[in-house]
């Protein structure tokens, strides 16, 4: 098994029979700011569709919400402006970071797929979430750090976005 979520979905996109290849773009710790300083050199005539799954890191940096929708939205006008069709991946933000930053962290996510008509999965994690207690999940399919999941946990969170990026790859096929 293959240790990372581009690996493992392009094995999962493999085994479904989906025509698509994933083009890796992200950098490890990257923020909203970062992809968006990649995004025209990332997006090159061959690129058929893109997946935004930014905002974890900003979040963990407390990077203000505002910042992060802008990027964002500057991330999707440029795919938009390409015409290509487009995912966005939400993210769950801690309470302890303020029901405010909370509430205005998470309704980027679901405003900028219904601005642009992308796709859309609420929550990155969200199938580890699913899986039960959390204290468990956390020991077997999260890494050390008790952030980022291990082989395991990407897997689970594969498995279930899987189904939403091959209609990704479905709408890029002309």
């Amino acid at each position: 098994m293959h240790e990372g979520f581009t690996a493992q979905l392009q094995d999962w996109l493999d085994a479904h029979a989906v025509a698509a290849t994933i083009v890796n773009a992200g950098v490890s710790g990257d923020t909203t700011s970062g992809g968006l300083s990649r995004v025209d050199w990332t997006l090159t005539d061959d690129i058929d569709a893109m997946i935004v799954a930014l905002g974890g890191n900003d979040v963990l940096r407390g990077s203000p919400p505002e910042l992060a929708r802008s990027n964002l939205d500057a991330i999707l006008a440029a795919g938009a402006a390409k015409g290509i069709p487009m995912m966005i991946i939400g993210i769950a933000v801690p309470s302890n970071y303020g029901q405010d930053y909370q509430t205005q962290f998470s309704e980027i996510y679901p405003d900028l797929a219904k601005k642009y008509d992308a796709l859309y999965v609420e929550n990155f994690l969200g199938a580890l979430t699913d899986l039960g207690e959390m204290s468990e999940t956390i020991k077997t399919h999260v890494q050390p750090d008790g952030v980022h999941p291990n082989a395991r946990g990407v897997s689970v969170i594969v498995d279930a976005i899987g189904p939403t990026v091959a209609d990704l790859a479905a709408r890029a096929t002309p």
